[in-house]
C-alpha cells in the first residue's frame, strides 16, 4: 500500500486550480445573466445610452456589477496561472 504524503503540493495545487476555474465558470455565467438583463431593462426603457441621463439606474447598478464581476475573474485567472507546478495548458479554462 502506498502511503500519500500529507501535504502533496501537486495534488493540493490541482484541487486549488479545479476550485478556482469552477469559481470562475460561475462567475462567467452571472456575467452572461446580467449582460442579458442589462439588454432586457434597456429594452424596456427604450434607452441604451449610457451617457444618458434618464439611462435607467437599475441598468447602471448591473453594469457596475458586471465590471467588478469581470474584474474578479481576471484575478483569479492570474491566480491560477501563479499556482506552482501548474503547466501553462492546465491553467486556464477554454471555455
Amino acid at each position: 500500500m502506498k502511503l500519500k504524503h500529507r501535504f502533496d503540493t501537486t495534488e493540493t495545487g490541482q484541487v486549488e486550480a479545479a476550485k478556482i476555474r469552477k469559481m470562475i465558470a460561475d462567475l462567467s455565467r452571472t456575467v452572461l445573466i446580467l449582460n442579458s438583463d442589462i439588454a432586457a431593462e434597456e429594452e424596456r426603457v427604450g434607452i441604451s445610452d449610457r451617457s444618458e441621463a434618464t439611462y435607467p439606474i437599475l441598468a447602471r447598478m448591473l453594469a457596475a456589477r458586471c465590471y467588478n464581476l469581470r474584474n474578479t475573474i481576471a484575478a483569479l485567472e492570474q491566480r491560477l496561472s501563479d499556482l506552482p507546478g501548474m503547466p501553462a495548458e492546465l491553467a486556464c479554462d477554454p471555455t
